[in-house]
């Protein structure tokens, strides 16, 4: 995989050998990056469940003026440390942390962080097949209500982010996602503008009222 766009284009991104961990194809990213290309230029981003932190490194690539990348896996985190490393001196600037996203986004609250632009790329699952079964393939992570009800990680994201108030005026959220995982048109302050599909892969705009 390599990146697009930007100063660093046509450089490789490598990705980490994990099996809920799958790459955005480069037309997927291409079409995203076109949506949203002139928001990027001096603008803070979140790359959550930031796998091989392709997302977030496109947009420094493409003039992001500060990128944070989180997730909760160790492989991963080191991935996109080697990832930046093999960029330049100035890829020294992008920060890691190492967390689930819920409990970034309530630091993130605590520190008054503020972000233009949110990558969500949580893990999913295809098909109509029981979701336990999923789990341990290793396809499938998941936050469940006191019922018991599996909930989509996209969603569950979009309403921490939304009771958190980390999205700065203008922001916009970026969600990958399976085709069948139906996300909410609209959660309090965030509201979808746009719905792109490639295959199998759906990909939803958001941005604040």
């Amino acid at each position: 995989m390599r990146i697009i766009g930007g100063e660093y284009r046509a450089r490789t991104i490598k990705m980490p050998k994990l099996a809920e961990v799958r790459p955005t194809q480069d037309r997927v990213r291409e079409a995203i990056f076109n949506v949203i290309r002139e928001k990027i230029p001096g603008s803070d981003i979140l790359d959550l469940y930031a796998g091989s932190g392709a997302f977030g490194i496109e947009a420094f690539s493409r003039g992001a003026q500060s990128v944070i990348f989180v997730d909760d896996n160790i492989k991963c985190i080191k991935t996109i440390k080697g990832n930046l490393a093999s960029l330049d001196e100035n890829a020294k600037m992008p920060q890691l942390l190492k967390a689930d996203a819920v409990g970034a986004i309530s630091r993130f609250q605590k520190e008054g962080r503020k972000f233009d632009i949110v990558f969500l790329d949580p893990p999913y699952y295809k098909g109509s097949f029981d979701p336990s079964t999923a789990l341990r393939a290793g396809r499938l992570r998941t936050i469940r209500s006191p019922m018991g009800a599996v909930e989509s990680l996209a969603k569950n994201s979009l309403i921490k982010m939304n009771a958190c108030d980390i999205l700065s005026q203008h922001a916009f959220v970026v969600v990958e996602h399976f085709k069948k995982d139906i996300l909410p048109r609209e959660t309090g302050d965030i509201i979808l503008f746009k719905e792109k599909r490639y295959g199998d892969t759906a990909v939803s705009f958001y941005r604040r009222k």
